[in-house]
């Protein structure tokens, strides 16, 4: 529908706005199962619409990246996942959508299909002595050119 269209526009908008590559309608206070992503840039990946997602298929690799968000906001932290994802899910048209994906893309996505089931980065941390709010982070971790998620 036309409000639909609109209403994945303005995710993209506040998406960029905050400055982050991913969110999930409950971020917003939508009980939906939508999820707009997009980065830009070297290891990035394009602009995505997931509606109704569910990861198929989990590859066997790991991968620790810094994580941090909207649900959270002002706090970040490692967190261990699994490097590769295969997808099936709708598109902003309603089309089948299957994909995979790998590094950051893959993370990103797990990252924001656990926003649509309740659960934030936090509680996927195995460790928490990484856990450090954003000012400390940007002195303290930062040298380490993270990407965060």
């Amino acid at each position: 529908t036309k409000a639909l269209q609109q209403f994945i526009d303005d995710m993209f908008e506040t998406m960029d706005e905050e400055e982050g590559i991913g969110l999930a309608a409950p971020q917003v206070s939508r009980s939906q199962q939508i999820i707009v992503m997009a980065c830009k840039g070297e290891g990035g990946f394009p602009q995505t619409v997931l509606i109704n997602p569910s990861i198929v298929y989990y590859g066997p690799n790991q991968v620790e990246m810094w994580e941090g968000g909207l649900s959270v906001d002002g706090l970040r932290g490692k967190v261990t996942r699994p490097s590769m994802v295969k997808v099936r899910a709708l598109d902003r048209h309603g089309a089948v959508l299957e994909l995979d994906a790998t590094g950051l893309f893959a993370v990103c996505i797990q990252h924001e299909v656990d926003h649509l089931i309740g659960k934030v980065f936090l509680d996927r941390m195995t460790d928490l002595s990484t856990l450090t709010q954003l000012d400390e982070f940007d002195q303290y971790w930062r040298q380490e050119h993270a990407t965060v998620i």
